[in-house]
């Protein structure tokens, strides 16, 4: 028995909501084929397209450990052969590491007897994220085994509603920049004040998410605690920012861990305008780049035919 998933990259954090907060993106993503074996080992047969070297012991790779997790939970007495076509760079804030988990996740549950819905695999794919990033936050994975935008708490996922005329650039520049170092940059002194704002632009941008009000979501797409802390390690983000904002995009921040920077816009047709300046302001400091135009209601990690 053999299936193949899909899952998509990601927007993590989304500004506002560290660690739990993110949306899917079209395009973009990991594709993992799973065997079903007779033995009770998961092993990975193979990584493709990888730009880097990837763990290919099971318990230090993010599928394979997601799929220990899950036959470990429900008792199997088999095993799974895992082999993962990566499409998404590595260090570059769209989720990479958790597609493959999830697309992995995916296309195990299809080869279950009783296969679970996509909540039920919220924590296996925790498990997996964990050996990344060093930490069991949903705001990628979430998403992905969701679709569109998702409240990723440590033991629920919660789907938040955007209208669907709402479209999200993401520009990725060739550049790496590790979750890890990008969590260093978070550590040391944080004042109440950034709290409270930060909390206010939060529950502003919720508000607007579910009213649909893209005032309330311009007035709280604003990260007073991360983004500062995070512009200097990507070069010319704040240009890129800024040529997103004079599209009158209704905010702009980091993708996830970064260096990719993502808007948000009122169409598509903005979207498309916008990406073109936002990848010349990379240009500017010497870095190619490719933009990718989703609507912000992105698609679900999916079973392929």
């Amino acid at each position: 028995m053999q299936a193949s998933a899909f899952a998509p990259a990601s927007v993590g954090n989304i500004g506002v909501g560290f660690d739990i907060l993110g949306h899917s993106i079209a395009g973009p993503g990991d594709r993992v084929s799973v065997r079903r074996i007779e033995h009770r080992d998961v092993r990975i047969a193979a990584i493709r397209n990888a730009a880097i070297e990837l763990p290919f012991e099971a318990e230090k790779n993010t599928a394979g450990a997601a799929l220990i997790a899950l036959r470990d939970a429900l008792v199997l007495d088999y095993g799974f052969e895992i082999e993962i076509d990566k499409g998404i760079a590595f260090g570059s804030g769209m989720g990479g590491s958790a597609a493959s988990c999830v697309a992995a996740l995916v296309a195990a549950n299809a080869l279950l007897d009783k296969p679970l819905d996509a909540h039920a695999l919220y924590p296996f794919a925790l498990v997996g994220e964990a050996v990344a990033s060093g930490g069991r936050h949903g705001d990628n994975v979430g998403p992905m085994l969701l679709g569109g935008m998702v409240l990723a708490t440590a033991e629920r996922l919660t789907p938040i509603p955007v209208p669907s005329a709402w479209h999200c650039v993401v520009v990725h520049p060739e550049f790496v920049l590790e979750t890890r170092r990008a969590r260093a940059a978070l550590t040391g002194h944080y004042a109440l004040p950034e709290f409270v704002a930060q909390s206010a632009n939060l529950a502003q941008f919720l508000a607007g998410c579910f009213l649909g009000d893209n005032s309330l979501i311009s007035a709280g797409l604003k990260d007073v605690l991360v983004e500062p802390r995070r512009a200097a390690l990507i070069p010319g983000f704040a240009a890129v920012k800024q040529a997103a904002l004079d599209h009158h995009a209704f905010g702009a921040s980091i993708s996830g861990a970064g260096p990719s920077v993502f808007a948000w816009f009122e169409s598509a047709a903005t979207a498309h305008a916008a990406s073109v300046d936002m990848q010349a302001a990379f240009a500017t400091v010497e870095l190619h780049s490719e933009a990718f135009v989703s609507p912000v209601a992105g698609p679900a990690a999916e079973v392929l035919a």
